[in-house]
């Protein structure tokens, strides 16, 4: 699941600034391995097929080792996101219902304005992931951090704001065409992580206008509302390691980026 790095650096190296893998030239490889990681959470079901791979690797992980060789985050900061990630994927977890820290009523549908079936899940915790992922990314209530970056960048607030259509009109420009349905926003979060991935290893030429324009310009806002409204550890960490990883790349490669009024 991690990157192949030699001579990975230990804790106490990154803290230091001494013996960072951010040094490397050969970034493009980093950038699409964070997109590939943390892009799909943010678009599937926890137990969805599509995340099987990416589910067992959180879950088995080595938090020490996934931490020294997370790339452009450092070793001591990566590691608490991580932890919150692989306790979060453990039975019993602290976001489980009845558990310490637990959502309240998650195997009860009635606050959550009855998302449907959970599918049979196993255990407390899976049910805990569902209803945590439907409730953050999904609704119908109201989400605590929405996905969409023109929800942040509009000032009324709406997806498919003035951001998305210059979004749109990138990618129509450089003959981008989306996966998939192609019928939601442009600007969710997952796909533009994918998105990024894909640049990095394809065309890495418009990768970083494509981060100053279109993803940093309101990712780190979206994802610190994300990180205080998760009340799943998984989903916290998650939203901590994006924001860390997203603002790494940034420094990496010495981007400026303007940032917008926010009006969420």
């Amino acid at each position: 699941m991690m990157p192949s790095h030699s001579a990975a650096p230990t804790c106490a190296e990154q803290a230091t600034g001494s013996g960072s893998g951010l040094d490397r030239a050969n970034w493009a490889p980093d950038i699409a391995f964070v997109g590939q990681t943390l892009g799909p959470w943010y678009l599937f079901e926890p137990h969805d097929s599509s995340l099987a791979a990416l589910r067992d690797a959180f879950a088995g992980l080595d938090v020490t080792g996934a931490a020294q060789a997370w790339p452009f985050v450092a070793c001591h900061v990566a590691q608490r996101s991580l932890r919150l990630m692989h306790q979060g994927l453990l039975p019993g977890s602290p976001g489980s219902p009845g558990g310490p820290g637990a959502l309240g009523g998650l195997g009860d549908t009635g606050g959550l304005g009855g998302l449907g079936d959970t599918g049979g899940l196993a255990s407390e915790n899976e049910h805990a992931l569902l209803w945590e992922f439907r409730r953050l990314f999904r609704g119908p209530d109201p989400m605590p951090a929405p996905p969409w970056g023109s929800v942040y960048t509009d000032k009324d607030c709406v997806v498919f704001g003035s951001s998305c259509l210059e979004l749109r009109a990138w990618l129509r420009a450089e003959g981008i065409v989306r996966q998939g349905d192609g019928h939601g926003p442009e600007d969710h979060l997952g796909e533009l992580l994918l998105l990024m991935a894909w640049l990095a290893e394809s065309r890495p030429k418009l990768l970083a206008g494509f981060l100053r324009l279109h993803l940093l310009t309101w990712s780190s806002h979206m994802l610190g509302q994300l990180a205080a409204g998760a009340a799943h550890p998984f989903y916290r960490g998650l939203a901590l390691l994006t924001q860390q990883s997203l603002e790494g790349i940034g420094r990496h490669l010495g981007l400026e980026v303007s940032y917008p009024t926010y009006y969420r």
